[in-house]
């Protein structure tokens, strides 16, 4: 019995890996892309972080403000990448390749998780950038191996939620120009909407109750809580990652159901 039930979740697993093999096999015909996704955080850290830090206008407690934002900017950098990554579907579409892939025996959910977690994978190149320049503009960060950890698993399973979340904008609008212009109007929003770049105390309370539904405040807590020497939890480790996995499998399983539409 447990036999049964082993040999499809190993193959689901397996058939998961290879189209997250295939789709970073592409990395290496763009290797620049890795630099040109340093500029933002890099632009986010050292001139907004910079000058709000100096002029004490947001209050963060006990935090610096360069602190605070550093993470908040970690979960930033995830979400515009991975929030464009429908666009690639789309391509894929026009090209053929959706239609083969949806001929071929890969479960949905394993083509629509694989494409997610390809994403989580490119994304650990903006942990690195963000981790370099905080440490050179002196944000306390927390070294700890577990914590460390922590982090790159968030940073995954957020750009997993994001890219899949994209994937189901492309199924729906099925050009590439009404999906760049619905990806634009959603990008700000879920930032803006957020505690990435100050706290959730100082939002108006209608504000407040649409950061709570925002997952990307989750993620922000959660990389604040492991990223920063020191600091503690507004909602709790598992809670954040609760809100986070739970969000992405219902996503996972939404674009599983609506990928063939891609085809027609």
């Amino acid at each position: 019995m447990i036999a049964t039930f082993i040999h499809p979740l190993t193959g689901f697993i397996e058939k998961t890996f290879v189209i997250t093999e295939f789709e970073l096999r592409k990395l290496r015909h763009d290797f620049t892309e890795l630099i040109t996704r340093a500029l933002q955080p890099a632009l986010w850290l050292l001139i907004f972080g910079e000058v709000f830090s100096r002029n004490g206008a947001i209050h963060t407690g006990n935090i610096p403000y360069l602190d605070f934002i550093a993470p908040g900017i970690l979960a930033q950098s995830v979400l515009f990448v991975a929030i464009f990554y429908g666009i690639n579907v789309i391509w894929e579409r026009d090209l053929g390749i959706v239609q083969k892939f949806l001929a071929s025996p890969t479960p949905r959910a394993a083509l629509v998780l694989g494409k997610g977690f390809s994403a989580g994978v490119r994304t650990l190149s903006q942990a690195v950038i963000v981790y370099g320049l905080s440490l050179l503009l002196g944000v306390k960060l927390n070294w700890n191996p577990l914590a460390l950890l922590n982090v790159l698993a968030i940073v995954v399973v957020a750009a997993t939620l994001f890219s899949t979340f994209s994937l189901i904008i492309a199924c729906i609008v099925k050009t590439r120009e009404r999906f760049m212009g619905v990806g634009q109007v959603l990008t700000m929003p879920l930032f803006f909407a957020s505690n990435a770049i100050y706290p959730t105390a100082i939002m108006p309370g209608w504000l407040r109750t649409i950061s709570h539904l925002n997952p990307l405040t989750y993620v922000v807590d959660a990389l604040r809580t492991f990223m920063l020497a020191g600091s503690t939890s507004t909602f709790g480790p598992s809670h954040d990652y609760a809100v986070i996995l739970l969000t992405t499998i219902v996503l996972i399983f939404i674009g599983a159901r609506l990928y063939p539409r891609l085809a027609s």
